[in-house]
């Protein structure tokens, strides 16, 4: 298996939790990304630390209470694939939570550096920018839960729905030079969930000089790290390919380069 792979586990451990990625793990700086499968009744309570927090109900309903605000009954996707956006809540560093689950639910946590700046808020689906992007077999769909424009110290947040047989993340694109206005560091990681679940997908990662060049077939509940390089994703036919990304790095924006040998893919897809 490929060093840039972090598979779920079968089965939750006590905290109802199947994947944990820390920056120490992933051998990076920023960026840290944790899975919880929750059962009803069964909750959830940490406190941020450094860290600022974004919490994703990927299915199922949740009371969130945090330091300074509380929410009953969030949530209203009880499937991934149902396709509309989820609920997310916010949490700063130094703040705290926890995550009561009205139904069976799964949630992402998802981490970053943080200072405190801003206050614990609730995310609605009517925040969620929609977007389809791309044409043709590059198409997908895309929903941003928090995107630069939107108050964070670190975390950028957003999900991506790959119909089957299309390939997202493409033309692929990398976004692991500090070198603005141009191109910004983020690390990244991508979260995997497939259906139906029994399916596959594959994701390459690679550098200009194949330094980095791997070549992954993914399972259900798989993660892949980015810590450079270009990252595209291909959906098999017959299989639609979800994933959740969560970016950081020393400056919260996402400039990104285009692979130059594949840039022309956009323009022809445009054309169609």
């Amino acid at each position: 298996m490929s060093h840039l792979i972090v598979p779920s586990r079968l089965s939750p451990d006590i905290n109802g939790n199947v994947l944990t990625i820390t920056p120490e793990s992933a051998n990076w700086e920023y960026v840290g990304f944790e899975v919880y499968q929750l059962k009803q009744g069964q909750q959830l309570q940490k406190e941020t630390g450094e860290q600022e927090a974004c919490l994703v109900l990927l299915s199922g309903r949740a009371n969130v209470h945090t330091h300074q605000a509380s929410w009953s009954n969030l949530g209203q996707r009880m499937n991934i694939f149902e396709k509309t956006p989820p609920y997310a809540v916010y949490v700063p560093a130094q703040g705290r939570y926890q995550v009561e689950a009205v139904t069976d639910m799964e949630l992402a946590v998802c981490l970053a550096p943080g200072k405190g700046t801003y206050e614990a808020r609730v995310i609605t689906p009517e925040d969620i920018g929609v977007e389809i992007r791309g044409a043709g077999n590059i198409e997908r769909r895309i929903h941003n839960i928090l995107p630069e424009q939107e108050p964070a110290d670190s975390l950028l947040v957003v999900e991506v729905f790959t119909p089957e047989g299309h390939w997202s993340s493409y033309p692929p694109h990398k976004h692991d030079q500090d070198n603005l206005p141009h191109e910004s560091y983020l690390e990244e990681t991508y979260y995997h969930r497939i259906n139906p679940a029994h399916g596959f997908a594959v994701q390459r990662v690679y550098t200009d000089d194949r330094s980095l060049d791997e070549t992954m077939t993914l399972k259900d509940g798989d993660a892949v790290l980015v810590p450079k390089g270009y990252h595209p994703v291909s959906a098999p036919p017959g299989y639609e390919v979800y994933y959740l990304n969560v970016m950081a790095g020393p400056v919260r924006t996402w400039k990104f380069t285009n692979d130059p040998d594949h840039e022309w893919v956009m323009e022809k897809a445009k054309s169609r």
